[in-house]
């Protein structure tokens, strides 16, 4: 009888120890996390238990547990087949794997639901969590900025005179002036140039032409308009046709067709280049060619190359827009003209030392 109540006691002590670590487990399993793998029950004696002492205890007294007068058929049965699975997570326990955002070190019992703020992880953060850029996200980045406007469609202008200036010719004292200005943009301009000078008070020689120039590539300009004549002789009408730009670094070139009144035509070369000798003195050389198709005895020129004229100013830009300067140029006629110019009593070659301003605005 003692050995059967000992059993018995052993029995309770385990169911108990049983149904314990069950709950654990289901206490886990409904937070996330897994189970711990079951163990073997301990004996008292190694877990530091006291050890109940049967042999004093009067088994005798005890009541016996009537299980046969339990009903189990008043107790509820889970019916397992009415669940729905269907929206149950699966889990994968392949070895190896490991639970959204635990780092790869990580103790595995550890592992518990993914946050949102693993997703702001670097290398973690899905597309659908970048919002979708907007016409009024674009604006509020980009906003509209007064004053910046497309170069081609502002209206600038300039006016140069690029010389002003007196010469100390044979026949007298010559004030001379050569400027040119537009007005337009950076593809289209309205062109003006205008040279001449007066000996003594009298305008020898003057004219004035009107062009529109149009961009054919980042240096050359392709210029079209008219040329009047007011002296020498009688006035006379030209149609222009040219182009003007910098071949190279610096020089700036003219090359200007023209057609005249009774068949007459000419053709005008100009190139100038400025040498900073330093930030605010400049050397500038000039050099002008002009040629006729035909012999003008009115106007004193003959076909073919008619005179060449070289320049070379030095000038001193106390500002950008203001310099005076001083230089030396040399006149040289040809062919027919040089004829018509010893016919009046002229000489084919001058030397003028000159003096002047040359200022812009």
């Amino acid at each position: 009888m003692t050995e059967y109540l000992n059993r018995t006691a052993l029995g309770l002590a385990l169911a108990l120890a049983t149904s314990t670590a069950f709950a654990q487990q289901t206490d886990h399993a409904a937070h996330g996390h897994e189970a711990p793998a079951p163990t073997a029950p301990t004996p008292a004696s190694e877990a530091g238990m006291p050890m109940m002492n049967h042999g004093g205890m009067d088994h005798g007294e005890m009541p016996m547990m009537d299980h046969g007068g339990m009903d189990h058929g008043e107790m509820p049965m889970m019916d397992h087949g009415s669940m729905d699975h269907s929206d149950m997570p699966r889990v994968d326990h392949r070895p190896g794997d490991r639970a959204p955002g635990v780092a790869a070190d990580a103790d595995p019992g550890e592992a518990g639901p993914r946050h949102d703020e693993d997703l702001a992880a670097p290398g973690l953060l899905h597309p659908s969590f970048i919002p979708v850029l907007t016409d009024a996200d674009r604006a509020a980045a980009f906003p509209a900025i007064q004053g910046h406007t497309v170069h081609d469609k502002y209206l600038a202008w300039t006016l140069v005179f690029d010389q002003f200036e007196y010469q100390d010719a044979d026949e007298g004292s010559v004030f001379a002036w050569d400027a040119s200005g537009w007005i337009g943009g950076d593809i289209d301009r309205l062109w003006l140039r205008s040279e001449g000078e007066r000996v003594d008070g009298h305008t020898e020689e003057a004219e004035l032409q009107l062009l529109y120039g149009h961009a054919i590539g980042p240096w050359w300009e392709a210029v079209a308009g008219v040329r009047q004549d007011f002296e020498p002789g009688e006035p006379q009408t030209w149609a222009a046709l040219g182009v003007q730009g910098m071949p190279l670094y610096g020089l700036e070139t003219e090359v200007t067709a023209y057609l005249g009144e009774g068949g007459q035509s000419a053709l005008r070369l100009e190139g100038e280049y400025d040498i900073l000798l330093t930030n605010r003195l400049i050397l500038q050389p000039e050099l002008e060619v002009n040629l006729y198709g035909e012999d003008d005895h009115a106007r004193g020129v003959g076909s073919g190359l008619a005179n060449t004229e070289f320049g070379l100013r030095l000038r001193y830009e106390i500002h950008r827009q203001f310099a005076p300067y001083l230089g030396v140029s040399w006149n040289r006629t040809y062919g027919d003209t040089a004829d018509l110019v010893r016919e009046e009593g002229g000489d084919r070659e001058e030397t003028r030392f000159v003096a002047g301003i040359r200022f812009w605005f």
